[in-house]
């Protein structure tokens, strides 16, 4: 299975390196990476460019785009650049700059897809370091399969749309990947290091802008506060439930638009009531 790997990088210069020596010592190479360097002020192109002179399968490739962080679709609007480059694929992902990967990780997926045509995303663990060890990052239930590690199937990301420019974007693909009747599935022996965990310089306005993927997933109110409250709770961040409800409501009164239709919002909110009554029965 022929796979392409874009890989969004702003300012990643501190991890870059371990990250790509990752990638080039997989027991099965992907056919080729495309590091997307997005507005560095860095060495992240000369570190990106220095793999790309020594294996003729890593290419980088440089967007200017405005300095203003914009959470979740500045990092969608980079892997897009890259996926327009592309070259063709059956396996498509959207890997971080601050990952390492186990050496096997993509024979190991790519099994998956092989056996099972249903199989529409697929990825390992996330784990970050605590003192001098490496715990599973709990800021997901272990079945999500998240952002920074992101493998899918030509056919599902086709269907699903691709991906959604905003804050959000890494839970509607896969509840979209099940609407459409695509299995998805995480390994949990493998565990990818996460060298710089979530929500590092979270700000108000990116826990806000939580609560406005809500509202554009068409999750409804009780749903959005269930999920604000289980937000909070793992991060052990009272503030973050308010201001992921204020930021649904602000939605709400504003009227912005809905990243799904409304029979893709009803299957959602199904999907989801089903997954908190299974928790409490």
């Amino acid at each position: 299975m022929r796979i392409s790997i874009v890989i969004p990088a702003h300012n990643e210069a501190s991890y870059l390196k371990d990250c790509l020596d990752s990638f080039v010592a997989q027991t099965y190479l992907p056919n080729e990476i495309i590091v997307v360097d997005d507005n560095s002020s860095d060495d992240t192109y000369a570190i990106a460019k220095s793999y790309a002179q020594k294996y003729d399968w890593v290419n980088v490739v440089q967007r200017n785009s405005t300095d203003e962080h914009i959470p979740g679709k500045k990092v969608v609007d980079t892997f897009n650049f890259g996926l327009e480059r592309a070259s063709e694929h059956d396996l498509i992902g959207k890997f971080d700059a601050d990952i390492i990967l186990p050496h096997n990780y993509f024979e190991l997926i790519v099994n998956q897809f092989q056996a099972n045509w249903k199989l529409g995303m697929c990825s390992g663990l996330l784990y970050i370091k605590k003192g001098d060890e490496w715990i599973y990052e709990n800021i997901a239930d272990k079945n999500h399969i998240r952002g920074p590690i992101k493998l899918y199937h030509k056919a599902c990301f086709n269907k699903i749309g691709g991906l959604r420019p905003g804050v959000g974007w890494d839970t509607v693909d896969t509840l979209l990947a099940k609407y459409h009747d695509f299995n998805t599935l995480t390994l949990p022996e493998l565990q990818v290091k996460h060298l710089r965990p979530t929500g590092h310089g979270y700000s108000t306005k990116n826990y806000q802008a939580k609560g406005v993927a809500m509202y554009k997933m068409r999750y409804g109110i009780i749903l959005t506060k269930i999920a604000a409250l289980k937000m909070a709770w793992q991060a052990k961040s009272p503030k973050l439930y308010f201001q992921a409800i204020w930021g649904y409501l602000k939605a709400f009164f504003q009227r912005q638009a809905k990243y799904v239709s409304k029979k893709e919002g009803k299957f959602i909110r199904s999907y989801r009531w089903k997954g908190v009554w299974s928790k409490i029965l």
